[in-house]
């Protein structure tokens, strides 16, 4: 049986992602030059999305990640646990804090807090997808790929219970899959 099966409709294709991912990686290069950023990836949703941009971004870089969590299945607990925390210092750095998709904010809200406290230099996001349709905390993001409407979205790194991160593209999940 096919992945696809499960996918109601496609809501960025292969080549979609392709082109914000450039277009972001551009900005985020002309932002940077001069400048080594930390790249922190959300882990899990954020690898794929991390791995092609990084790729788009011309100018010196370092990565690192971290584990988050505030969702069980399909809900966000509000509750934010850190399960891998960054490898270094992020004292006096620029760290570009990179995620598959914003919902609530609360996940952002505590990492950004978090790293404050750490003395950086400045804190800013990318992220591939916008919900703001469920979002219950302001955070700033200055890099925005896209914006996409309420429902539950899976593919190129996103997920329910661990399955579907690897279509490449995003789609909606048929709801009775997560209902």
């Amino acid at each position: 049986m096919s992945l696809k099966n499960d996918i109601s409709e496609v809501v960025l294709s292969e080549e979609d992602i392709d082109r914000i991912v450039t277009d972001l990686g551009e900005t985020i290069k002309k932002d940077y030059e001069g400048k080594t950023p930390i790249l922190v990836g959300l882990l899990k949703g954020s690898v794929l999305f991390m791995g092609d941009l990084i790729k788009k971004i011309d100018t010196h870089l370092e990565i690192d990640f971290m584990d988050v969590s505030s969702y069980v299945g399909t809900k966000s607990t509000g509750e934010v646990q850190i399960l891998k925390d960054l490898s270094g210092s992020v004292d006096g750095r620029h760290i570009l804090i990179v995620e598959d998709i914003i919902e609530t904010g609360t996940t952002l809200n505590s990492i950004i807090n978090l790293i404050k406290s750490r003395n950086a230099a400045s804190i800013e996001i990318v992220t591939l997808l916008d919900k703001p349709v469920n979002r219950k905390l302001h955070v700033d993001v200055k890099y925005i790929g896209t914006e996409i409407p309420d429902g539950f979205v899976v593919g190129y790194g996103l997920d329910f219970d661990e399955k579907y991160r690897n279509l490449p593209y995003i789609g909606l999940l048929k709801p009775e899959l997560y209902s």
